[in-house]
Formats: C-alpha cells, structure tokens, sequence
C-alpha cells in the first residue's frame, strides 16, 4: 500500500512539476508563433527543449531526489523528450496541416499524450535508482 501511495505521489509530483515545464514551453511556443520569429514546429522544438530543461531540473532535485550519474541521467531525459518531441510534432502535423484545427488547442492536445509517455519512460529509465542505491534504501 505503502508503495501504492508512494508511486501515485511520485506521479502527481512530475505531473505538477511536468506543468511548468509545459506552462514555459507552451508559453514560448505561443510567443514565437504569436509574434512570428518562427512557425510552428521550429516554435514547438525552442519551447519543448525549454520545458525539458527545466523538468529535469526540478525531477532529479525535487521528486526522483537522485544526485548521481546527472550527464548520463540528462542524456537519457532528453533521450525521452525527443522521443515525445517526435510525437508532439507528429501530432501537432496531423492536427494542424492534415486536420485544420487549432494551432493552440493542438499543441494543447498533445501535452496530454506526451506527459503519460514520458512519465513511465523517464521513471522506468532516466531516474531508475541504481542497484547499490535500491539495496541502501531496503535497509
């Protein structure tokens, strides 16, 4: 139960932390293409590199609470970021250039999708404790 309630905490807190990192990739993405310095996918690579940046950040110092390996652990988040990048901008052409919605409201609909992806993927591998810091903790 212990670890039931432990996990979802671990969720809700990347989920909170996630938010701002997607509220300052959203946010520069609408500035690029609000005010045209970009179109939209190179807006959706400058804001979402921004938002990883930050998350991981705030994932490793504040939820995962790891101090080791950082490079390896930073290549392997953005390893995952670029991978729900893929997706984002996969999407984002669907919805945008194939379906003719809303440039907003796509970029919207996708944070959803890329959140659950990398959620497990980033707690399954960038932020997995190494085995001599799970045998320390079973102590």
């Amino acid at each position: 139960m212990k670890r039931i309630l432990r996990a979802k905490k671990q969720f809700l807190l990347y989920c909170v932390i996630g938010a701002s990192g997607a509220t300052l990739d959203f946010g520069i993405y609408s500035l690029l293409v609000k005010s045209g310095l970009l179109d939209y996918q190179a807006a959706n690579a400058t804001g979402y590199a921004s938002g990883t940046l930050l998350s991981f950040i705030l994932n490793a110092g504040f939820n995962f609470r790891v101090t080791d390996k950082i490079p390896l652990r930073l290549t392997s988040f953005f390893s995952v970021a670029f991978l729900g990048w893929l997706v984002s901008a996969g999407l984002l052409y669907l919805f945008i250039a194939g379906l003719g919605f809303d440039k907003y409201l796509s970029k919207f609909a996708t944070l959803i999708v890329v959140v659950l992806l990398q959620y497990n993927l980033n707690r399954l591998v960038s932020f997995r404790k190494s085995s001599s810091a799970e045998s320390l903790s079973k102590e």
